[in-house]
Protein backbone atom coordinates (compact mmCIF):
# COMPACT_ATOMS: atom_id res chain seq x y z
CA UNK A 1 0.00 0.00 0.00
CA UNK A 2 1.24 3.44 -0.74
CA UNK A 3 0.78 6.33 1.13
CA UNK A 4 0.51 9.55 0.03
CA UNK A 5 0.06 13.18 1.06
CA UNK A 6 -3.13 15.19 1.76
CA UNK A 7 -3.82 17.98 -1.19
CA UNK A 8 -5.05 20.47 1.03
CA UNK A 9 -2.80 23.83 1.24
CA UNK A 10 -3.53 24.54 4.78
CA UNK A 11 -3.80 20.58 6.14
CA UNK A 12 -0.80 21.46 7.99
CA UNK A 13 -2.35 24.29 9.92
CA UNK A 14 -5.40 22.03 11.30
CA UNK A 15 -4.38 20.99 15.05
CA UNK A 16 -5.15 17.06 15.47
CA UNK A 17 -3.33 14.62 17.35
CA UNK A 18 -2.43 12.67 13.89
CA UNK A 19 -1.11 15.04 12.59
CA UNK A 20 1.37 15.86 14.96
CA UNK A 21 4.51 14.34 14.46
CA UNK A 22 8.54 14.66 15.73
CA UNK A 23 10.58 13.98 18.74
CA UNK A 24 9.61 15.17 22.17
CA UNK A 25 10.38 19.02 22.17
CA UNK A 26 10.28 19.16 18.51
CA UNK A 27 7.28 18.48 17.42
CA UNK A 28 5.20 20.10 14.14
CA UNK A 29 2.21 19.68 12.67
CA UNK A 30 1.86 18.20 9.23
CA UNK A 31 0.52 17.35 6.28
CA UNK A 32 -1.56 13.89 6.67
CA UNK A 33 -0.07 11.01 4.73
CA UNK A 34 -2.63 8.36 4.35
CA UNK A 35 -3.15 5.01 2.02
CA UNK A 36 -6.99 6.17 1.79
CA UNK A 37 -8.39 9.44 0.97
CA UNK A 38 -11.93 10.01 0.80
CA UNK A 39 -12.84 13.14 -0.46
CA UNK A 40 -11.91 14.74 -4.39
CA UNK A 41 -11.84 11.64 -5.99
CA UNK A 42 -9.24 10.31 -3.07
CA UNK A 43 -6.65 13.41 -2.91
CA UNK A 44 -7.73 15.13 0.37
CA UNK A 45 -8.20 13.63 4.58
CA UNK A 46 -11.34 15.88 4.96
CA UNK A 47 -13.64 17.95 3.66
CA UNK A 48 -12.11 20.79 5.34
CA UNK A 49 -9.05 19.85 2.85
CA UNK A 50 -10.98 19.45 -0.10
CA UNK A 51 -13.09 23.12 0.69
CA UNK A 52 -9.28 24.89 1.40
CA UNK A 53 -8.23 23.38 -2.26
CA UNK A 54 -11.02 24.74 -3.95
CA UNK A 55 -10.99 28.40 -2.38
CA UNK A 56 -7.61 28.54 -3.19
CA UNK A 57 -7.28 26.71 -6.49
CA UNK A 58 -10.82 26.65 -8.37
CA UNK A 59 -10.61 29.36 -11.00
CA UNK A 60 -7.39 28.89 -11.93
CA UNK A 61 -8.56 24.96 -12.54
CA UNK A 62 -12.02 26.16 -14.41
CA UNK A 63 -9.52 28.64 -16.64
CA UNK A 64 -7.21 26.31 -17.42
CA UNK A 65 -9.18 23.43 -18.39
CA UNK A 66 -12.07 25.63 -20.12
CA UNK A 67 -14.80 28.30 -18.33
CA UNK A 68 -18.35 27.64 -19.76
CA UNK A 69 -18.97 30.88 -22.16
CA UNK A 70 -22.31 29.45 -23.03
CA UNK A 71 -25.43 27.11 -21.43
CA UNK A 72 -25.34 23.34 -22.23
CA UNK A 73 -28.62 22.05 -23.63
CA UNK A 74 -29.95 19.00 -22.36
CA UNK A 75 -31.82 17.67 -25.37
CA UNK A 76 -33.61 14.35 -26.20
CA UNK A 77 -30.81 13.50 -27.38
CA UNK A 78 -28.53 13.28 -25.06
CA UNK A 79 -31.01 12.89 -21.56
CA UNK A 80 -30.19 9.06 -21.44
CA UNK A 81 -29.28 8.09 -17.90
CA UNK A 82 -28.73 4.66 -16.72
CA UNK A 83 -31.06 3.94 -13.40
CA UNK A 84 -32.38 1.23 -11.69
CA UNK A 85 -36.13 0.02 -9.69
CA UNK A 86 -34.91 -1.41 -6.24
CA UNK A 87 -36.25 -4.94 -5.90
CA UNK A 88 -39.39 -5.46 -4.06
CA UNK A 89 -38.66 -8.43 -2.61
CA UNK A 90 -35.88 -10.86 -1.46
CA UNK A 91 -36.89 -12.60 -4.83
CA UNK A 92 -36.76 -10.61 -6.98
CA UNK A 93 -34.19 -8.81 -9.12
CA UNK A 94 -33.12 -5.01 -9.54
CA UNK A 95 -34.59 -4.05 -12.79
CA UNK A 96 -31.81 -1.42 -15.08
CA UNK A 97 -32.59 0.48 -17.80
CA UNK A 98 -31.86 3.42 -19.53
CA UNK A 99 -34.44 6.67 -19.13
CA UNK A 100 -34.30 9.65 -21.19
CA UNK A 101 -35.13 12.13 -18.66
CA UNK A 102 -37.10 14.15 -21.00
CA UNK A 103 -39.07 12.00 -22.67
CA UNK A 104 -38.86 9.50 -19.53
CA UNK A 105 -38.97 6.43 -22.14
CA UNK A 106 -36.97 3.40 -20.89
CA UNK A 107 -34.99 0.85 -22.91
CA UNK A 108 -34.09 -2.11 -20.81
CA UNK A 109 -30.11 -2.79 -19.65
CA UNK A 110 -28.38 -5.96 -18.11
CA UNK A 111 -26.93 -5.80 -14.76
CA UNK A 112 -23.63 -5.95 -16.49
CA UNK A 113 -24.48 -3.30 -18.81
CA UNK A 114 -25.72 -1.00 -15.99
CA UNK A 115 -22.22 -1.32 -14.24
CA UNK A 116 -19.96 -1.10 -17.38
CA UNK A 117 -19.33 2.57 -16.94
CA UNK A 118 -18.18 2.61 -20.79
CA UNK A 119 -21.56 1.37 -22.52
CA UNK A 120 -23.57 4.00 -23.49
CA UNK A 121 -26.28 5.33 -25.70
CA UNK A 122 -25.67 8.40 -25.06
CA UNK A 123 -25.59 10.80 -28.54
CA UNK A 124 -25.04 14.28 -27.51
CA UNK A 125 -23.30 16.23 -25.42
CA UNK A 126 -22.95 15.61 -21.61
Amino acid sequence: MTLKYCQGPACHQYTTKDRLRGPKGNKTYQTRRRTKMYYGSGNFCSLNCYNDWAETFSDRAIDHFGRLTEPKHLTEDNAWVKDYNWRTNADDSHHYYYLNKITKEQRPLTEEQYRDSNYTINTGER
